[in-house]
């Protein structure tokens, strides 16, 4: 049995003496419903029963929050179960007994008293107990609010031990040292603990208001500081997730602005600078040179036939392959020099810290060697050559759009020749761009101003000796500069697309001319028009000769279409279609300077042919060349086994006439019977009747 200790402070008078417990550990859960007097075990720590029944929930959604738990460690029993009955709220049966006597004497009072406040109270008989407990309870998320700590528990840790290791287990812990002595002074207590809101002095004996007071204080002091860390836990989380927010948003815009600049300035197809970015490296690239006394090169690229390789394959394939070619290209070059995509299928090389003008040379030599290799696309084994033009700072510009200007001009001279060009710049060139930027300007006025006119070239029967045809031969009479053959704007109008309305032009004057002149007594006439390659892409060629056919009244068979091989052999299936719905129309269709191109015995096979057109430099020398006249004899033999009619172009004396007659040729037009005349000259041809004998001359 053990004694209480004379110098420890005993309830008041009045209250119940519980059973001495045989321990020194006591763990009482302080809402457990039991009677006052009950024994408390020795064996161990106090028992602890479950929570008091909580009061009914009027809404299963709104729990019941949980009492505030307070722990009180003493090694005096009766000081344990003395705080029990303070905090935990058990009454005693005599007090229960008479408040229910005092209601049926006196009646229920006016109104009931305020229910007095109920906490969880755990006990302890010792520091090292009362620790455990307190770790045990952080675990479980339910911290104590207040400890009530004996200062001298004998056998174990004393009351100063006991709290800094309370603080260790929950530095958040509040303590009340209850004393009766004063052996500890506050200065020397706070000396060892520390200065702190957590720490509070209750002496000995005291009331029961006074455990109270501290029990409620502490319990809402504790709530309310727990609800203040919660809120700031929650802000601090609501700022983090708006620094997230803000930094991703942040982080979004600069790559949304990173995104934006790279589109700005590089190309969407190949990835490679584009012409803004070009201008600022050209621009950087030009001070180094400045500051180092070294040259630069400016190369520009133009793939060569790449228009029939979209025509062919489709666009798709083309994109496809202009990539392949930006790849080669970086793989050419060094990583500081810069490669750009104009457009299409031009592109540009900076070729920086240049020592010697000839290593431009030798740069544009790889780039050549590089693209000579083939490329696959789609399955297909593509070949690509690109003509180069060069231009060299400082000699040939001293600012970046100057150098692009020459480049390219170079380029053009590169590209007139053979494929696959390089050419340097020289100063004749620029004369040469401004003659060409005149020249392309004066041309798209000229249609409007109505400066072209045909002149037509007699095409000769040699049976009849009679002008059985006339081939119309557009001509530009340029203000200032006379009169233009086709060959000084043909191949500009052909680039630009103007070909599209001076062809029809052509077309529909040579339909509307050649109706007069059957008006006018020869009703047999045809007129041959030539059709370029450009108007044959045309999807809508077909339509546009039958409403011109329908405007001017021409008989369809009296239009002869003349298409060369270039122009046929691009598009295969779509040529093929076309030339039916035109033949369709009743149009007579002549493959003009057969055997000058690559020529094919499948073309007269595939597509509907009337006339085949033996080209003028055969004819030139067939009475000198025996290869030429053994190619002529040949044609003229074919196209008659194919049951096609020859015309043969560019015959300019009597000794190529008798060699044409002597091999059975059909027509001819040339020299020899007459220049092209403009529409008046050929109506006084006609109406002198010029012809040659029938049968033509038989000398060879």
């Amino acid at each position: 049995m053990v004694h209480l200790d004379s110098r420890k402070v005993l309830p008041p008078p009045g209250t119940p003496s519980p059973v001495q417990p045989a321990a020194a550990d006591v763990a009482w859960d302080g809402a457990a419903h039991l009677p006052p007097h009950a024994a408390l075990p020795m064996d161990g720590d106090l028992p602890g029963t479950a929570d008091p029944p909580r009061p009914a929930l009027r809404h299963a959604e709104t729990p019941t929050p949980l009492p505030p738990r307070i722990l009180v460690i003493d090694d005096n029993v009766s000081v344990l179960a003395f705080f029990r009955q303070i905090l935990a709220g058990d009454d005693s049966e005599s007090d229960q007994a008479l408040d229910a006597l005092e209601a049926e004497v006196f009646g229920a009072g006016e109104a009931a008293p305020p229910a007095p406040p109920r906490f969880q109270v755990d006990l302890a008989q010792s520091g090292e107990a009362g620790c455990e407990q307190v770790r045990q309870a952080r675990q479980e998320d339910r911290p104590y609010a207040v400890a009530f700590v004996d200062m001298r528990m004998p056998g174990g840790w004393d009351g100063l031990e006991t709290i800094e290791a309370l603080w260790r287990a929950d530095p958040q812990l509040q303590v009340v040292i209850c004393t009766a002595y004063s052996d500890h002074s506050w200065d020397a207590i706070t000396a060892r603990l520390g200065r702190t809101d957590r720490l509070f002095f209750l002496r000995k004996p005291f009331e029961r208001i006074e455990v109270l007071q501290f029990a409620c204080a502490l319990a809402d002091k504790c709530s309310l500081q727990r609800e203040r860390e919660a809120r700031l836990n929650d802000l601090e989380q609501q700022i983090a997730e708006r620094t997230r927010y803000l930094q991703t948003a942040l982080m979004d815009r600069e790559a949304y602005e990173r995104e934006l600049y790279h589109l700005a300035t590089h190309d969407a197809l190949t990835g490679l600078p584009n012409r803004n970015q070009l201008d600022q490296r050209l621009a950087q690239s030009i001070g180094q040179a400045d500051c180092t006394g070294q040259r630069l090169a400016l190369l520009f690229l133009d793939l060569d036939r790449f228009k029939y390789i979209n025509d062919s394959l489709g666009h798709k394939a083309g994109d496809e392959l202009l990539k392949l070619v930006a790849a080669r290209l970086e793989a050419a070059v060094r990583k500081t020099d810069t490669i750009a995509r104009l457009g299409g299928d031009e592109f540009v090389i900076v070729i920086s810290h240049l020592d010697h003008i000839e290593d431009a040379d030798n740069v544009a030599r790889a780039v050549r060697a590089t693209l000579a290799q083939p490329f696959e696309v789609e399955g297909r084994e593509l070949r690509v050559s690109a003509s180069i033009g060069i231009s060299v700072y400082p000699e040939d510009g001293e600012d970046a759009e100057t150098l692009l200007k020459h480049a390219d001009a170079a380029m053009y001279r590169a590209k007139s020749g053979d494929a696959n060009g390089i050419q340097f710049f020289a100063r004749e060139m620029a004369c040469q761009a401004l003659e060409r930027v005149d020249l392309e300007s004066a041309l798209c006025h000229a249609l409007q101003a109505g400066q072209f006119e045909l002149h037509y070239q007699p095409q000769v029967n040699l049976g009849s000796g009679k002008v059985v045809g006339l081939e119309a031969l557009v001509r530009w009479r340029r203000p200032g500069f006379g009169l233009v053959p086709p060959n000084g704007f043909i191949p500009l109008a052909e680039e630009t697309g103007l070909i599209i309305g001076i062809g029809e032009w052509v077309l529909r004057t040579a339909c509307q001319q050649t109706r007069e002149w059957h008006a006018l007594g020869y009703p047999e006439l045809s007129v041959a028009v030539n059709v370029s390659a450009r108007q044959f892409r045309q999807s809508d060629l077909p339509q546009t000769i039958h409403t011109i056919l329908a405007e001017t009244g021409l008989a369809a068979r009296h239009l002869e279409l003349e298409l060369t091989e270039s122009a046929i052999m691009e598009r295969g299936e779509a040529v093929a279609q076309a030339l039916n719905e035109i033949k369709a129309l009743g149009v007579m269709l002549a493959l003009d300077d057969f055997g000058t191109g690559y020529s094919s015995l499948s073309y007269l096979k595939r597509f509907p042919f009337d006339i085949v057109k033996i080209d003028q430099s055969f004819i030139r020398d067939v009475i000198d060349d025996v290869d030429d006249a053994s190619l002529t004899q040949a044609i003229i033999a074919m196209a008659r086994s194919l049951r096609l009619r020859t015309i043969a172009e560019g015959v300019e004396t009597e000794e190529q006439l008798g060699f044409l007659t002597a091999n059975r040729c059909d027509e001819i037009q040339g020299y020899f019977f007459s220049r092209p005349l403009p529409a008046d000259g050929m109506s006084a041809l006609l109406q002198a009747s010029k012809h040659m004998p029938p049968g033509g001359s038989r000398r060879r």
